[in-house]
């Protein structure tokens, strides 16, 4: 038996950015034209989307990932795979219901929300509670007490707008031009 040595190669780079996508089940059309151009965007940069599994924004940008052969991770709220929207890497049924919204959060590098429910808030919340970099489309906007700027939460404009500004916010080390 050979140890350290694999002829695997593993289609996910080592280092690459994992990115949540948070926003409602019952999206907008403008909502999910926008989060399936951010799913696309987010595979041509070989990120990992993961997101709540579900329809609405959920769907949308797992449906723009894999049109570009991203990769996609739904954490279901149910113990069923089948509650999983069709454009699924993998599903991943929690049982936990709305509790999953901090596996989202937590799993991820950076948080993109588009849209806004009240489960997306929640989702929102972690994120900036956690210190994970946060970018808002169209969604809640957010004013902290006593603060007039949070450095965790960024507000965006588009898609694209929302992909560099959380390239600038992870920082090079992450990126995955990185890869090994």
């Amino acid at each position: 038996m050979s140890h350290g040595t694999s002829s695997y190669s593993s289609p996910v780079p080592r280092r690459a950015l994992y990115v949540a996508v948070v926003g409602p089940g019952a999206a907008t059309p403008s909502e999910n034209q926008t989060a399936q151009r951010l799913g696309r965007l987010l595979a041509q940069q070989h990120c990992i989307v993961i997101c709540g599994g579900l329809g609405g924004v959920m769907e949308a940008v797992c449906r723009g990932a894999q049109s570009e052969g991203g990769i996609t991770v739904g954490l279901l709220p149910g113990s069923s795979r089948a509650t999983g929207n069709d454009f699924l890497s993998v599903a991943l049924p929690t049982g936990l219901g709305e509790l999953r919204n901090g596996l989202v959060v937590r799993s991820a590098d950076a948080v993109i929300v588009v849209g806004g429910s009240w489960g997306t808030l929640s989702e929102m919340a972690l994120a900036v509670r956690t210190g994970k970099p946060t970018i808002v489309i169209s969604g809640w906007e957010v004013r902290v007490p006593g603060k007039s700027e949070h450095s965790e939460l960024r507000l965006a404009s588009s898609a694209e707008d929302a992909v560099g500004m959380m390239f600038s916010m992870v920082g090079p080390e992450t990126a995955t031009d990185d890869a090994v």
